[in-house]
């Protein structure tokens, strides 16, 4: 039942009393303190331990052995960092106060998942959600929203929800694989500029990897660009294909070095396919192997330094656009106000010359004006900081760049010169000609300026949005490169999506705020909610195209013998790498 910190906190305090056989830590010898190893613990009684040690020399080689007490221990620092104990217990568990292992966790380690002594009474189990036993109506007391999920009761003024849109399952790929698929996609489409691969729809992925032949030029291609990534930035792999396999990698010669892969990695259940790649069988590979082994480049890759160094990349160009975004904020709530100082101004210069019963009606519109203009700036500085939290947070000590902002500025100025604005062609050096009284002009081009940086921002995006949780802990995922909202369960074996605005409204509509974690989920699909509407309606209009597509090659003119079109679904089989290195 404790809070995450207090749990954590329990846990380090009880991993530093109880010292285990292979903890490498410092003994009193001497009195010196010399490092050592536990080689046995030996329990005297309930409350007297003692440890046979070897003491170790600066190469770590034995020296000699030596039976110690507790006292004699000396820990440096703790065998984890309390992030990385957060991080487990987050993994371990799908729900807190109190906090429940994962069913198979908790078998594949003989713990029990009945309630505890203490808390029998209070909780109970129904179809694995843990119900909190309610109170007698004297018992009650006053409950302050948000609170967990689980705990929410219904109400008479609560506002009607809907009844949430089932997810959409219909995947070639086995549903407990999805998330593999679609971590290597988004890998691909993240870095193919850095990989010289071109990008391709998840679509065509997914159909490449369920196809029947052994050589899928899309499949080959991604091999292709990760087995260049680890010969430039991975010492084992390089040394295991040096002068051992032709140069070039070709249609005939990839397989061979994914089966130098296997080799190295060591992994059984992959291992057992390498014979069956070495004869040019590909095809004859699981669905599922053939997507971990994607996952067991894609992760080798991630470790090199090229593929680290973009990853700096990108930050920092998420961090210099934040900060240029940043100064447009600060710069037009500084126009804004001086706006409504120079129209409180212009309100008593008036008043002075028209009596006191005007002097009283401008005083109360410039009041009003002041009221609305400063509500509108706090919005605007509050949601600025809000999309550039994450750049922030990853350098916060670094100042805003001038020159950064005017490098924006100007490549913003050269795309903004040539687009359209209600049906005129708009030029920002002119409108600064402009008066500062034309506020509806100078507010078209900040908030074109926003979103200029919006697009910018997301150009140099590597991570995937998690948009939240609901309160069956099904975690919601947006793909922007895809367009789709994915849904995963909270054991991560069975994924859905939704792919149209009714079934996003409808997800929306379902949600109760008095519950935190839909309160979360929902901040969150309406912060995208212009957006993602924007890609579902994008794919939409792409699939009707697509079906119509279908619909041509099957109906053939009996009349004109013209050759049908090629058909969208097999698209992945007529991939071409346009950024592929000659």
């Amino acid at each position: 039942m404790l809070p995450l910190k207090d749990l954590v906190d329990s846990i380090a305090d009880k991993l530093k009393e109880q010292l285990v056989a292979g903890s490498q830590l410092y003994g009193k010898k001497n009195e010196r303190v010399c490092p050592c190893k536990i080689l046995r613990v030996m329990q005297k009684d309930a409350e007297t331990v003692s440890y046979v040690v070897a003491w170790l020399d600066e190469s770590n080689n034995v020296i000699e052995r030596a039976e110690v007490s507790s006292q004699d221990l000396v820990q440096k620092k703790p065998p984890f960092s309390k992030n990385i104990l957060k991080s487990f217990v987050r993994e371990c568990t799908y729900r807190n106060a109190p906090w429940v292992l994962h069913d198979k966790l908790a078998k594949s380690h003989g713990i029990s998942t009945d309630i505890p002594e203490e808390l029998r009474g209070k909780v109970s189990f129904n179809n694995g959600l843990v119900v909190f036993t309610k109170k007698r109506k004297h018992e009650e007391e006053s409950i302050k929203y948000p609170i967990d999920d689980l705990l929410v009761k219904p109400s008479p003024d609560d506002p009607v929800f809907s009844s949430r849109p089932s997810p959409s399952r219909d995947f070639n790929v086995p549903i407990h694989c999805v998330g593999d698929l679609l971590m290597v996609w988004d890998f691909f489409m993240s870095f193919g500029k850095l990989l010289q691969l071109s990008p391709y729809s998840l679509k065509d992925f997914e159909n490449a990897i369920c196809h029947k032949d052994s050589n899928v030029v899309l499949l080959v291609e991604s091999f292709a660009v990760l087995f260049r990534v680890l010969i430039k930035g991975d010492e084992e792999y390089y040394a295991a294909v040096q002068d051992k396999l032709p140069k070039k990698i070709t249609m005939i010669s990839w397989k061979d070095y994914l089966c130098k892969f296997l080799e190295m990695i060591k992994i059984p259940k992959l291992r057992q396919y390498e014979a069956t790649i070495k004869r040019g069988r590909y095809s004859y590979v699981d669905v599922n192997a053939k997507l971990e082994i994607f996952c067991e480049l894609v992760n080798r890759a991630l470790d090199t330094a090229i593929v680290r160094e973009k990853l700096h990349e990108f930050i920092e160009q998420r961090r210099v656009l934040g900060a240029a975004k940043r100064e447009e904020a600060i710069e037009a709530s500084a126009k804004r106000r001086k706006e409504k100082e120079q129209l409180k101004a212009d309100s008593g210069s008036t008043c002075g010359e028209n009596g006191h019963d005007l002097d009283q009606d401008a005083t109360a519109s410039a009041d009003n004006n002041h009221r609305i203009q400063n509500g509108s700036i706090r919005k605007n500085r509050n949601s600025e900081t809000e999309s550039s939290t994450q750049i922030y947070a990853l350098d916060s000590g670094i100042k805003h760049s001038n020159l950064a902002s005017k490098m924006s500025a100007e490549k913003f100025d050269s795309e903004l010169n040539q687009s359209a604005v209600c049906g005129k062609v708009y030029n920002r050096k002119e409108s600064q000609k402009q008066p500062m009284g034309d506020k509806d002009q100078s507010e078209k081009s900040y908030e074109q300026r926003r979103q200029y940086f919006d697009r910018e921002i997301e150009k140099w995006c590597v991570r995937t949005s998690f948009l939240g949780m609901d309160r069956y802990y099904n975690r919601y995922w947006w793909f922007y490169r895809d367009g789709r909202i994915f849904v995963e369960s909270p054991e991560s074996n069975e994924w859905g999506y939704y792919s149209s605005k009714g079934e996003l409204d409808g997800l929306m509509s379902s949600l109760n705020c008095k519950g935190e974690r839909e309160r979360a989920l929902l901040k969150q699909l309406k912060k995208y909610y212009g957006r993602i509407c924007s890609e579902l309606q994008k794919k939409s209009k792409d699939l009707l195209h697509k079906t119509t597509l279908d619909d041509s090659v099957v109906r053939r003119s009996t009349r004109v013998r013209a050759p049908p079109r090629k058909n969208p679904a097999k698209a992945f089989i007529r991939y071409v790498n346009k950024w592929k290195e000659e």
